[in-house]
């Protein structure tokens, strides 16, 4: 299977370069550009699959090459690196189609795991749901409802059920919350965001006899069933 192709746009010598570095070590190919024009005219000669664009840069700023990565293609996922956290400069982003804004310094742990998550949504699992998960201690079967161990068993609601095998799918990498919702709930708004937060705690405690087995949450993101090894 090819890596994915990830353009970096990133003028600070040294933070480019540790970027990149780190990219290339989780199993992407990178691209890096220290400018807005050059980045451009590697952007327009070669496919990404995503983009990760500093917003101050030298010759064209982030947002400029971000409308123009936009309109010769729609679909690109974005995301902006910065130093400004001003709520102006979120909406523009937010305007221009980016997935999403990193306020530099960030946890580039939980830039893997944006990204994953980019990737998961664009490349969506197949829907066709496999007769059980094992992890850890537990035996899952959603076609039955039924999560089980040696000792016990519990059968799951519907939306127990649902969210559990969503959550399987995406094992070790960010469900996004969104996704979630529209697939389960058919609607994002303030109280289904609140029902699923209280089916994740149910969840949790249906988890927790296995300490190597959690249910993560990432603010604003989603969430991570994360198995230990």
């Amino acid at each position: 299977m090819s890596l994915k192709r990830i353009l970096l746009v990133e003028d600070e010598e040294n933070f480019g370069s540790l970027l990149q570095n780190y990219l290339e070590l989780s199993n992407y190919e990178c691209t890096w550009c220290k400018t807005g024009t050059e980045a451009y005219s590697v952007f327009a000669q070669n496919e990404f699959d995503l983009c990760i664009l500093d917003v101050m840069l030298p010759h064209m700023d982030g947002f400029t090459l971000a409308k123009k990565i936009k309109a010769k293609s729609k679909t690109m996922p974005l995301f902006f690196l910065t130093a400004k956290n001003a709520k102006v400069d979120l909406k523009e982003g937010y305007a221009i189609g980016a997935d999403d804004y990193l306020t530099k310094p960030f946890d580039t742990e939980i830039l893997l795991l944006k990204i994953s998550a980019i990737f998961n949504r664009n490349n969506p699992v197949k829907e066709e749901e496999p007769d059980e998960y094992n992890f850890g201690i537990f035996r899952f079967q959603p076609k039955d409802r039924m999560l089980s161990t040696a000792e016990n068993e519990v059968k799951l609601s519907p939306k127990e059920n649902s969210l559990l095998a969503l959550l399987c799918k995406y094992e070790n990498t960010i469900m996004p919350r969104k996704e979630a919702l529209l697939k389960i709930w058919e609607e994002e708004n303030y109280f289904t965001k609140r029902s699923m937060d209280v089916y994740i705690t149910k969840l949790r405690k249906y988890l927790k006899p296995d300490p190597l087995v959690t249910i993560d949450t990432f603010h604003q993101t989603g969430f991570q069933l994360r198995v230990k090894s």
